[in-house]
């Protein structure tokens, strides 16, 4: 399954009163943007990171998962919010439970968060997304793996990996 990131809107949504939670969990969508870039004698995968809000770290495009959109919309909503990139959502690569210090309130007291996350072939990359004040940038993925602060992350990285590999 693959679904165009076709969404047009450039405004960040706020707020978390349209967000989903469900059993204490904060509901997370989010995506690991790719490409492949091509080498002297093969091609070579890349992932994009982008910074915190506060600047401290690099993560994937991922946020709040809303009642009016589905899990892959959520997903293509973040990547354009946050990373200011489009392409082809493709099947999930999984979900995982973590605890958001910044997210506790009381919706969610404890901070949890549930992220479903998906592959992202990169189509097109904006020069301008709503959230521009965020850094982005490309790493191959040993650097990719490096650079992420969470486990998780890493998990749902090498879930992208051998995602990409069986279908080459």
């Amino acid at each position: 399954m693959s679904i165009v990131n076709k969404m047009t809107t450039l405004v960040s949504r706020t707020g978390r009163e349209l967000q989903r939670y469900e059993h204490g969990h904060r509901l997370v969508a989010g995506c690991i943007p790719y490409r492949y870039k091509l080498t002297e004698d093969n091609k070579k995968m890349e992932v994009l990171m982008i910074s915190s809000q506060k600047g401290q770290g690099l993560f994937f495009p991922k946020g709040g998962w809303e009642k009016d959109e589905t899990v892959e919309e959520a997903a293509c909503r973040e990547a354009l919010e946050e990373a200011g990139v489009r392409g082809l959502l493709q099947d999930l690569l999984g979900s995982w439970d973590y605890k958001s210090k910044g997210l506790q309130g009381v919706s969610c007291p404890e901070g949890l968060c549930r992220a479903y996350m998906f592959p992202l072939a990169v189509t097109e990359q904006l020069d301008t997304w709503p959230e521009n004040s965020r850094h982005r940038q490309w790493f191959d993925v040993s650097d990719a793996m490096e650079k992420c602060r969470h486990d998780w992350m890493r998990e749902a990285l090498r879930n992208l990996i051998a995602t990409t590999e069986s279908h080459a």
